[in-house]
């Protein structure tokens, strides 16, 4: 049955053991309801295990199973392929050591072992994910276009799986997308199917029986059977009906539809709250100090943000300000403002966080100009921290800079204002709808934000690289020079300013980096912030052992000034003894 609007399938499936004694094949769907349907999509899934072995259907089964249960535990965050690829792994590890825990540990061919083939479906993309010599086709008119390819090897007259699951620890799983069209027929088949009937059969049993793919996938298995497969027979059908329209984001749609908020006034009421006043006001949104007159324990103060009146006509700038509470309420760390789950109806369009009492860092660094290098290390380690917890749910803040880091009076650090966060599970179903430079984030953004890239975990590490130099410098590493690189040429001239000032007591060490983590090329800075934050404080041996070049190259306008000065100093004694 169609439902407009949402992604919905059609779905065949028929099993035999055929001539064998057992079917050591395994397969399952899942169709969940909203809001999972929207955020991880439907899953098809197809296990054969190798003839070998015993206990290969034991292996088979638990495949299945695992990636139809466990796909669907995973961060909504979380791209298909990372969600996909992680379960696939741990199941791999398991049936690895089930086999080493078995008799038949020195003999693989007998463990527990099998092939694997998924389908995951979401928005309007096609995920796929294959190891071993099952296969996934597309119908394409009169004829099976093949997805995946045959994972096998063969030596002299032998023919052996090159990968499948349970072999060894490294799992390679072969992964595919690919978009999806309403009435797009993927089918799903072991060797048992596709050896032995005929391209022909197939495609001739779905058009005779499009009406019911069940009975077409019943057909399809007795004409493999009539010509004489000696395996077990595994197909599965599936038609893709109906896609939704991905105009907005699945899991925030229903908030967007909100009303706007009133005007709100100190002393004014919203949904049992009570506006105190106005903390921040710009383009893009309002932010109020308020009290929760409902909360246990007496009233509690807390933050509401409403969206600018300015902007209320936009879509996109409605679904991200909608979906800033959805990504925060996934983000749990002591480092990341947490938002205060409503326990009353919402009237109207806003969202509510904890009250972070302190001062913004930009802030911060005008009380202090010139501050030790332990405290900035202490303030960047905390950064940092909330940064990881984005990244491990596949997440990117990119417009990390002073403005957007609070730090309370016990100085503790969080990061604020989700804005423009890049979720790769939201991405591979809308596509980046993001602009690449985060408004106000120009003196921090990465240099290729500016080529249009979206931003990756790269762009959060330079980032917080800037805002570290600042910290230290009170100046820019390229000064206001990176926005007006807009091509690779112009930002391979860009020239690093040294952060090292003789006023300063920083060592040598901490320059390169920062010169590293500021690196104009994505490639050649950290690849993890943690990485970073090691080398803030323990030199790195590269470092040290790299000759440094004379001073007159560091920094020849500083050496020439000096020499003028002393110049003009011998000068001026001269002239006062004459």
């Amino acid at each position: 049955m169609t439902n407009a609007g949402r992604l919905s399938v059609t779905l065949g499936q028929c099993s035999d053991k055929g001539r064998k004694a057992t079917n050591q094949d395994f397969h399952g769907a899942c169709i969940p309801d909203e809001p999972l349907l929207g955020s991880k999509g439907i899953c098809v899934a197809i296990a054969d295990g190798i003839s070998s072995s015993s206990v290969s259907h034991i292996a088979s089964e638990s495949a299945v199973k695992a990636f139809l249960d466990d796909y669907y535990c995973t961060s909504e965050a979380w791209s298909v392929r990372t969600a996909g690829e992680r379960v696939l792994s741990a199941t791999n590890s398991w049936l690895c050591s089930q086999t080493r825990r078995s008799p038949f540990r020195h003999d693989l061919d007998r463990g527990y072992v099998c092939t694997f083939s998924a389908l995951v479906l979401k928005s309007t993309t096609a995920h796929l994910f294959h190891a071993g010599d099952a296969r996934i086709y597309r119908l394409e008119g009169a004829r099976l276009e093949q997805l995946t390819e045959d994972h096998r090897l063969r030596l002299a007259d032998e023919t052996y799986l090159s990968r499948a699951l349970g072999v060894s620890q490294h799992l390679e799983v072969e992964y595919r997308e690919l978009p999806v069209a309403r009435g797009d027929l993927f089918v799903l088949a072991t060797d048992g199917v596709y050896e032995h009937a005929t391209e022909r059969a197939i495609v001739l049993a779905i058009r005779e029986l499009s009406s019911n793919l069940d009975a077409a996938a019943r057909a399809i298995v007795s004409a493999a059977l009539a010509a004489g497969s000696p395996d077990n027979v595994t197909v599965q059908l599936v038609r893709v009906d109906d896609l939704p329209d991905g105009s907005a984001a699945e899991a925030v749609d229903r908030l967007s539809q909100l009303p706007f908020p009133p005007e709100l006034r100190p002393g004014a009421r919203l949904d049992g709250y009570r506006v105190v006043r106005e903390l921040h006001a710009s383009h893009r949104s309002h932010v109020y100090l308020a009290v929760d007159e409902a909360a246990d324990g007496g009233e509690a103060p807390v933050v509401i943000k409403v969206p600018s009146v300015d902007l209320r006509e936009d879509p996109v700038y409605l679904e991200r300000f909608v979906l800033e509470e959805w990504i925060a309420r996934r983000v749990d760390n002591p480092h990341v403002l947490r938002p205060r789950v409503p326990t009353r109806p919402r009237s109207c369009l806003y969202h509510v966080t904890e009250f972070v009492d302190g001062q913004t860092l930009a802030q911060w660094m005008r009380d202090h100009p010139a501050p030790e290098l332990e405290t900035v290390r202490r303030l960047i380690e905390q950064i940092a921290t909330g940064l990881q917890a984005f990244h491990r749910q596949e997440m990117v803040h990119r417009d990390v800079r002073p403005e957007n880091v609070m730090i309370d009076r016990l100085g503790t650090v969080k990061l604020i204002d989700f804005g423009s966060v890049r979720v790769a599970g939201i991405d591979e179903t809308q596509g980046p709808a993001l602009p690449a430079v985060p408004a106000g984030a120009i003196q921090y953004a990465a240099p290729e934000t500016f080529l249009g890239e979206p931003g990756s975990r790269a762009s959060d590490v330079f980032s917080l690289g800037v805002v570290a130099f600042q910290m230290l410098s009170g100046r820019l590493p390229y000064g206001a020079r990176v926005p007006q690189a807009r091509t690779r040429e112009a930002q391979r001239r860009l020239k690093y300013a040294s952060v090292l000032d003789p006023a300063r007591d920083i060592p040598a060490w901490i320059d390169d980096t920062l010169r590293k983590a500021v690196h104009p090329d994505p490639a050649r800075r950290y690849a993890e912030l943690s990485e970073l934050v090691h080398d803030l404080r323990h030199p790195n041996p590269a470092f040290l052992d790299r000759a440094r070049p004379p001073f007159l190259e560091r920094d020849p306008a500083v050496l020439w000034k000096g020499l003028c000065l002393v110049l003009a100093a011998a000068i001026a004694v001269l002239l006062w003894r004459r």
